[in-house]
């Protein structure tokens, strides 16, 4: 059974943190890019953060530098995401999934800078999501 599943959602005051984590189950995450995405029009997903298989190379989507940080622990199979100085508008369900795209190191989805269809074949393995909510 290959999963990813994420926790660590929740609420959160405008300026707060939270830290969502995503396990992985069934495979090896280190070898994979893993990305963060949140909803987007027509249901389709915004990259919002992605850490790469090997050396851990990060990117963000500019909305986020500065206050989110993508990080792993191959020890735990988990990749998290680390969100300082929330913002109301953030308010969303956050997924992870894994990122084939853009050669053996990944996230090449978030490099592209447009929204993804959940159906993308380089996106194999989607979390169920978590809900993040920033009062304003």
């Amino acid at each position: 059974q290959v999963q990813l599943v994420e926790s660590g959602g929740g609420f959160a005051q405008s300026g707060g943190s939270l830290r969502l984590s995503c396990a992985a189950s069934g495979f090896d995450l280190e070898y994979y890019g893993i990305g963060w995405f949140r909803r987007a029009p027509d249901n389709e997903r915004e990259g919002v953060a992605c850490i790469g298989s090997e050396g851990g190379t990060t990117y963000y989507t500019d909305s986020v530098k500065g206050r989110f940080t993508v990080s792993r622990d191959n020890s735990k199979n988990t990749v998290y995401l680390q969100m300082n100085s929330l913002k109301a508008e953030e308010t969303d369900t956050y997924y992870c999934a894994t990122d084939r795209r853009g050669g053996p190191h990944g996230c090449g989805s978030i490099v592209a800078g447009k929204p993804v269809r959940t159906d993308d074949r380089f996106l194999e393995v989607w979390g169920q999501g978590a809900l993040v909510t920033v009062a304003s």
